[in-house]
């Protein structure tokens, strides 16, 4: 069954269930609920799969036209699922890291494997947050449907270049502090919709020449302080709205589910794989795009 048939009959069986309720509300709580399990889904199926979570929402949301759920601050708020996800997933790493990093701290050991991964992880945080508090102060943060296509094939594109000439000889081990600024730097395209967080960090550690599964766990440690902070300033604005606190709860808790799951996959799958398929999905998906643009089905501001 395909999301449209799904969403259709997810709104047929809630408006059975609600047809004899005659109080007013401004918000359908089970409507809404259901929505955002949905949401949940997508958000933590695509957040740690190199192919753009923001992307994925956003065609959702538009093509089904869920207009409450589909308000970014609630969409943005429902990432505190992948937050938990993947703090939850990567404990016993940031523990590690914590201690180790304090540890080279108190006997000056700069070299130290944790003290590196940790300023890396600091440093590499900061680019992303910094371009993207400016662009919010400046109401510049980019949308539409016509960008999200382009940047998917773009980042198709990199992404396949970097599998093409990356080395992917150097470990988890032989990480340095100037990883973590240019993997950062990489995480800021992620403010153009459709070019995933998890995507720009994958492919600059594949340019880097770093593993496949190197890579991709550095870019989940990375993103925990960007995802953590936006999610937190998202979900005030959420949490305002009374009536939405259950359908947040809803939709948090499906994203932690699923990011999870899509930790734990990815994470065997470039084990013993490549990145091709994702290279493929993503070519494929911003091509879609464009055609459905072009057919009318979206608006190229839409």
């Amino acid at each position: 069954m395909g999301w449209y048939s799904l969403g259709a009959l997810g709104h047929t069986l809630i408006a059975a269930a609600t047809s004899t309720s005659t109080a007013a509300s401004d918000v359908n709580v089970i409507e809404a609920s259901f929505e955002s399990f949905m949401l949940g889904i997508v958000q933590g199926i695509t957040e740690f799969l190199p192919i753009s979570s923001t992307a994925h929402l956003l065609i959702v949301t538009r093509l089904f036209g869920w207009g409450v759920t589909g308000q970014k601050t609630f969409v943005d708020a429902i990432q505190f699922g992948s937050v938990i996800a993947v703090v939850w997933y990567f404990w016993t790493d940031i523990y590690q890291i914590l201690t180790g990093a304090w540890s080279a701290f108190r006997q000056q050991d700069w070299q130290r494997e944790e003290w590196k991964i940790l300023v890396g992880i600091i440093v590499g945080t900061i680019p992303a947050l910094s371009a993207g508090f400016v662009l919010k102060k400046l109401n510049l943060l980019p949308d539409g449907v016509m960008l999200i296509a382009v940047m998917s094939i773009v980042m198709s594109l990199l992404l396949a270049l970097a599998e093409k000439l990356g080395s992917r000889k150097r470990g988890f081990d032989d990480l340095q502090i100037g990883d973590g600024i240019l993997v950062g730097l990489g995480q800021m395209i992620a403010l153009l919709p459709g070019a995933s967080r998890s995507g720009s960090t994958l492919t600059t550690g594949l340019f880097l020449g770093l593993e496949r599964q190197t890579a991709a766990r550095f870019s989940f440690l990375l993103g925990i302080p960007t995802l953590t902070i936006a999610t937190l300033v998202q979900a005030k604005d959420s949490l305002s709205n009374s009536q939405m606190l259950i359908p947040l709860l809803v939709g948090i808790f499906s994203s932690f589910i699923f990011s999870y799951l899509s930790i734990a996959w990815l994470l065997r799958f470039l084990q013993r794989q490549s990145t091709w398929v994702f290279v493929w999905y993503r070519l494929a998906f911003g091509v879609a795009l464009l055609a459905a643009l072009a057919g009318g089905i979206f608006q190229q501001n839409s």
